[in-house]
Order: C-alpha cells, then sequence, then structure tokens
C-alpha cells in the first residue's frame, strides 16, 4: 500500500493507519454503507455512502485497463516470494511445534466449503498470513479491535446458521480460558443436532498471552513480565474428552497434518491442543529501526525468554532474506 497511487478502501475503517500511503501520495476512494466511518484514516479524493457490492458494479464500466503491467507484475512476483517464505518459516524447527506450521498444514486440507473464526492475538497473525483462502470458504475475526474470546462463540453460531458446513475455530490459550471453555459445554450439547457434525476447535496452547507480550517488547522495549503473561496450565484436550467429544493433544511437529486430517473427518467436535512454541516471533515483513531498537532493548533487560527468542528471529530474519530457498 506504500507505494500506490490510488488506495481503494471497501467495508473497512482499516485502524492502523500507520500503514496506509503518505497523505498526498495517493489518491483515495473509500466505499462504506456508514457515512461516519468515510475518510477517517485517510484524506479520500472521492466517499461513496453504499453497499459494497453494488457500489463496485457501478464504478466496474469506468475502469480502464492499464497498458503498462510492470507494478502488477512486481507485486505478483513480491507475492510469489513471500510464500515461499511463509513455507520456510513454518517448517523451522520450535519448542515443541511451531505455531506458523499449525496454520499452514492446515490450509491446503481445508474442505471447500469451510467456515473459520478465529481469536484475537498470534493466532489472528498467523491465520492471516499462512491460510490460503479458496472461493466457498468464509471467515471472521474479531468485530472489535483485540475483542478476545470471539473464535467459539462464532464457530457455534456458524454451525446454527450452516449445520451442513465444517467449521474450523482458531484459538489462543488465553481466550480458550477465557470464554472458550464454557463454550464447549454449549457444543457438547447441540452438535448431534447438526447435519454435518463437524466442528474442529484448535488451540495454541504456549503456555502465553503472547501477543501483548510481542508488542510490549516491539513497541514499547519491555521484557516479558512473566507475572501478567504466564498461563496456568490446563489439559484441554481432556476437558474436551470429558465432554464428551474428541479431544487431542498434539506435541511433535510430524503430527500436525494427521491430526488435521482426523480432526476434520471426526464424527463429533473435535478439540487439537497444539502444544506451541511462545518464542516464535510474528515479524512483519518489514522492520522498522524504531521496532528494532525496542525489541533488543527488551532481550537485553532481562527478558527469561531471551535466547529461545535470539534463536528463533534468527530463522525468521534467514528464511526473509534468503527468501525461503535457504
Amino acid at each position: 500500500m506504500k507505494g500506490c497511487d490510488t488506495l481503494l478502501m471497501v467495508g473497512s475503517s482499516f485502524p492502523y493507519s500507520e500503514f496506509l500511503p503518505k497523505e498526498g501520495q495517493a489518491r483515495g476512494v473509500q466505499i462504506d454503507r456508514d457515512g461516519r466511518k468515510l475518510s477517517i484514516r485517510y484524506p479520500m479524493a472521492l466517499n461513496l455512502v453504499g453497499d459494497s457490492r453494488r457500489t463496485l458494479q457501478a464504478l466496474l464500466p469506468l475502469l480502464k485497463r492499464k497498458e503498462d503491467r510492470r507494478w502488477q507484475a512486481k507485486i505478483e512476483a513480491d507475492v510469489r516470494e513471500w510464500w515461499r517464505v511463509l513455507e520456510a518459516r513454518a517448517m523451522n524447527d520450535a519448542r515443541p511445534i511451531n505455531p506458523q506450521r499449525v496454520f499452514w498444514e492446515l490450509s491446503p486440507q481445508l474442505p471447500d466449503n469451510a467456515i473459520l473464526t478465529v481469536d484475537s492475538g498470534t493466532s489472528a497473525a498467523w491465520y492471516a498470513r499462512d491460510i490460503k483462502a479458496r472461493r466457498g470458504m468464509m471467515g471472521s475475526l474479531s468485530g472489535g479491535l483485540a475483542t478476545m474470546g470471539n473464535a467459539v462463540p462464532y464457530a457455534f453460531a456458524a454451525k446454527l446458521c450452516h449445520p451442513d458446513r465444517p467449521v474450523v475455530a482458531l484459538v489462543g490459550d488465553g481466550a480458550m480460558q477465557m470464554l472458550g471453555l464454557n463454550g464447549l459445554i454449549t457444543i457438547a450439547h447441540h452438535w448431534r443436532q447438526w447435519r454435518d457434525p463437524r466442528l474442529v476447535v484448535m488451540v495454541l496452547n504456549n503456555g502465553d498471552l503472547n501477543m501483548v507480550t510481542w508488542e510490549q517488547r516491539a513497541s514499547e522495549g519491555d521484557p516479558k513480565f512473566s507475572g501478567s503473561q504466564d498461563l496456568p496450565a490446563f489439559p484441554f484436550a481432556e476437558y474436551a474428552r470429558l465432554l464428551g467429544l474428541h479431544g487431542r493433544r498434539v506435541d511433535r511437529p510430524e503430527q500436525v497434518a494427521g491430526a488435521w486430517a482426523e480432526a476434520l473427518a471426526a464424527d463429533r467436535p473435535v478439540l487439537l491442543e497444539m502444544m506451541t512454541d511462545a518464542n516464535v516471533p510474528p515479524l512483519p515483513p518489514h522492520l522498522s529501526l524504531q521496532q528494532v531498537g525496542h525489541y533488543m532493548k527488551a532481550l537485553l533487560q532481562g527478558d527469561p525468554d531471551a535466547r529461545q527468542v535470539v534463536l528463533a528471529t534468527m530463522r525468521e530474519a534467514w528464511d526473509g532474506l534468503v527468501g525461503g530457498r535457504g
């Protein structure tokens, strides 16, 4: 987006304005059915109030094809390179499982009509990067900024609306302890009424409120504060089995793909407890010098996981430098 000359924003107010083009660089066009959401993140040249589908259909005849395709070709090449980087990062060693691999292995196994619901936190970051959405799928994240605990109730609501479609909830262990465990009770009570019983709740069990831990390091330069970030251990898979659901604990990377296949073929809802490494960093494609400075400051000021974080970051950075081919 930082290299664009025209910014088209459709049905979103996109809160992360630091990633938008500089003011005046691009001409902005925004479509939203709520006029109050227009031009609040970027000074738009044209604000359109209306339904996204109908407004875009009205705009299509006005488009003229550019003959110079070099910019588009560069974007396509960059995206192909990024997928290679993501695959390399997903396969990096971790203790015990790399969370990126959990999502990477899920992506090709998703049924064409799958519905995914995703909680806030690093689960949302890995979902955004490693899942290749295909036509016919649906995906939902939190309706409010960083609202935790939405994925399991969203998944249950999806089954009420679409009882014949498979649903996958992607949840962190913090959100699962906040609300998801109670949601499993409701799922256990209702699942026999669904034409397709497949509902998979995947929990990233890393014992850490992980996204906030990383935000503290990268945004403020603060080391991890275990008193607020560490979570109590909980046997998620055992709890699911107690409710009459299927539960499986996965603690080796080579088990991940098979566990997904088993869960997506099960005759009842499944909880997959993935034992993942909290020290794998959700690095953006490009780090600012300020972010690097904060990051190093946090690690040098007594972060309890500094050594593991440094090793994991080096692996991630190397894959980015060599484009996943090293």
